[in-house]
């Protein structure tokens, strides 16, 4: 009987594991998209709304949800402009994240 309950309590660990690890991997593959995309709106002055819609795809496509772009610099900024890509959303329907980055205009 106790060798039941054990096993059954590892099965359950192991899958909570599991299921913060995928949680782990998205927020880096976020990371990682934010990191392209404040690269891009430096040669760009901003994010274009082509970027736009192509980051909110692709935010979609990795499960991200209720995202919102506020505080994120849009259209042409000057050279040397401050410029910010805030990404916030959930991951996984209930997590919730802030990614924010800051660079400078280069166009």
């Amino acid at each position: 009987m106790i060798t039941g309950i054990l096993m059954f309590s590892m099965a359950f660990l192991m899958i909570r594991f599991l299921d913060e690890m995928s949680l782990i991997q998205q927020k880096a593959e976020v990371t990682q998209l934010a990191r392209h995309y404040i690269l891009r709106m430096e040669t760009t002055g901003g994010l274009l709304e082509a970027d736009r819609a192509d980051l909110e795809n692709r935010l979609a496509q990795m499960g991200v949800t209720e995202y919102d772009l506020s505080g994120t610099t849009f259209g042409t900024a000057g050279y040397g402009s401050r410029i910010v890509l805030q990404i916030r959303g959930k991951l996984g329907g209930r997590y919730v994240f802030e990614e924010k980055r800051v660079s400078t205009a280069k166009n």
